[in-house]
């Protein structure tokens, strides 16, 4: 028997970048248990599993009867993995987990995530197999300043230009596909120096700002860029009045990457790229104070650091 499953603006958004260095950098971490591996069931009966369930006639005893799994348990981290055999649906918190044919798995943590979540299976038999994951805090950047935030002149006519960028944005958010890129390692799409990292903020006067929700990296105008990992392209438009040419990748599994300031698309909407393919060029389009590009990351609806993904640059 193998493994069964299913594995308002721009505060709302956060895709504008900015600048910053963050204060700490979080440790990768694996699960207690073994590495994972594709289990059959057992042909002798199993000893009873931490759920209370032993094998019978009618219900096969499995090997893995836990998740197994490694990443980043921090606030903006991610962990991938295996489900326990025999779970038919996963969730992490109130987000349903899709499941990989083979049992595989990936999840992410928003960057302001709380210090416990649970992460659960349902079993073939109903049973509900629950852990407890210890989320570590990060010590983003905050910066303080004695200024009123600013508001907008007109706010009826910004919106008025926004509206058609945000629901573009938002339907292409909601757009599922079949691509499998969220179980490949990812890579940098562009190397150089970072200018911004995920995660900074300012205070103003007490009022909060919208936090930077990705990695900016200094390049030249013109430099190209690639797709960090195989995907569909969701949306691929110029002209935003914040993000200038935006290209969005989603790599299945409610996993998807976004691309701002572009100055150059060079794929577009409904194309199948793969890890490694030339996508665009870099800019200094939209609300931008030079060229660099930002790549932001989405798991649903949780964003997370690109750098715990992608790793050290080469």
């Amino acid at each position: 028997m193998r493994r069964l499953g299913i594995v308002a603006g721009l505060g709302l958004l956060g895709l504008v970048s900015c600048t910053g260095t963050e204060a700490a950098t979080p440790v990768a971490v694996e699960s207690a248990t073994a590495a994972p591996v594709a289990a059959e069931p057992v042909a002798a009966a199993a000893p009873e599993s931490e759920t209370g369930s032993q094998g019978s006639a009618d219900e096969p005893a499995y090997q893995n009867t836990r998740f197994s799994y490694s990443g980043e348990l921090t606030q903006g981290g991610f962990i991938r993995g295996f489900v326990p055999d025999g779970a038919v649906s996963a969730s992490l918190g109130d987000q349903a987990i899709e499941i990989g044919e083979d049992g595989s798995f990936f999840a992410a943590f928003d960057r302001d995530a709380e210090s416990t979540v649970t992460l659960s299976a349902r079993l073939e038999s109903g049973q509900i197999h629950g852990e407890t994951l210890s989320v570590s805090s990060r010590d983003w950047q905050i910066e303080r300043v004695n200024v009123p935030k600013r508001e907008l002149r007109d706010p009826e006519a910004y919106w008025k230009q926004r509206e058609p960028e945000y629901n573009a944005i938002v339907a292409a958010r909601a757009r599922k596909t079949d691509a499998q890129g969220w179980k490949q390692d990812f890579i940098w799409p562009v190397t150089g120096r970072i200018s911004g990292r995920f995660g900074r903020q300012r205070i103003y006067q007490g009022e909060p700002g919208s936090y930077h929700s990705g990695i900016d990296i200094a390049k030249p105008n013109g430099t190209p860029f690639v797709a960090p990992a195989d995907g569909v392209v969701v949306l691929a438009r110029t002209g935003f009045s914040l993000e200038g040419g935006l290209l969005m990748i989603d790599h299945g599994n409610g996993l998807n990457s976004a691309f701002l300031h572009c100055s150059r698309l060079v794929v577009k909407e409904g194309d199948r790229v793969r890890q490694g393919q030339h996508i665009g060029d870099v800019g200094s389009t939209g609300r931008s104070s030079g060229p660099h590009l930002h790549w932001g990351l989405k798991w649903h609806d949780a964003r997370f650091d690109p750098i715990l993904l992608a790793g050290p640059m080469n």
